[in-house]
């Protein structure tokens, strides 16, 4: 089977846990999803989905594990898991966390923001899907009580923001800028001047980063890659967007303990 190439981050690895941020390179699906599209949210053949994401699980750990996935709202629900959900229900939150052995949790992702965390002493992981309504709304600090929940001590936790969009590439109006001005002014650092006034380039992997920091974990980190500039390499909710086409795939990070 092909090399999936996921990215991987120093701070997350060990010998009992596995990690990737994946993107689109491998896979089945064709067209507008070609690659490694894992979105069970999308329009693209439900059979390339399920392959897709049989081939993560495996390229993972070497394994046919559970992967489990939520049904993701833009919430700061964290959801504690011990084992696949029964009738594969997903619950609807934005991140999970667990400390068993042998399942795979994951967060799909399309522009937001993937967040792995380990307390690697503990044996505790999670994964979080963190776009600006869930980073504003709290969704790290649900992962990291949870984690706590099940035993991690959080000056233990490392976090990993992995591809996200690009301060470069995210135009966003004053409505938006000043939901972040309303939760405090120090916000704005956060912000550049856009094409006019009322346009603004909005730092996403600044904000969460920046977020986990305060939360304190001092070793949180961003794995630098932008997923609408890098187009072969990831897909993006807002390039579809710009190009008025019908749909998009979604990226998979995924974390395992073995």
């Amino acid at each position: 089977m092909e090399n999936l190439s996921p990215i991987t981050h120093a701070d997350l690895k060990s010998d009992r846990i596995r990690h990737g941020f994946y993107g689109r390179t491998g896979g089945v699906s064709d067209g507008i999803y070609k690659g490694l599209n894992c979105g069970v949210g999308s329009n693209d053949a439900t059979e390339s989905v399920l392959e897709n994401r049989r081939r993560l699980v495996f390229d993972l750990t070497n394994s046919n594990a559970p992967l489990i996935t939520p049904y993701q709202i833009h919430s700061a629900a964290c959801v504690a898991v011990n084992g696949p959900w029964e009738n594969e229900e997903a619950e609807q939150c934005d991140a999970l966390a667990t400390a068993t052995p042998g399942i795979v949790i994951a967060v799909g992702t399309a522009d937001c923001g993937p967040v792995l965390f380990t307390d690697r002493k503990a044996g505790v992981i999670a994964a979080a899907h963190s776009g600006w309504k869930g980073a504003v709304g709290g969704v790290l600090e649900s992962t990291i009580a949870v984690m706590e929940k099940l035993g991690a001590d959080r000056a233990n936790i490392s976090a990993v923001l992995g591809p996200t969009i690009s301060q470069a590439s995210y135009e966003v109006g004053t409505e938006f800028r000043n939901t972040f001005l309303e939760q405090t002014p120090a916000n704005a650092t956060y912000f550049k001047n856009g094409r006019d006034d009322t346009h603004f380039q909005f730092n996403l992997p600044a904000y969460v980063v920046n977020r986990l920091q305060a939360c304190g974990i001092s070793n949180a980190n961003w794995t630098g890659q932008c997923t609408y500039l890098e187009e072969t390499a990831y897909f993006s909710y807002r390039r579809t967007t710009h190009r008025n086409e019908p749909d998009y795939g979604r990226q998979l990070a995924a974390i395992s303990i073995i």
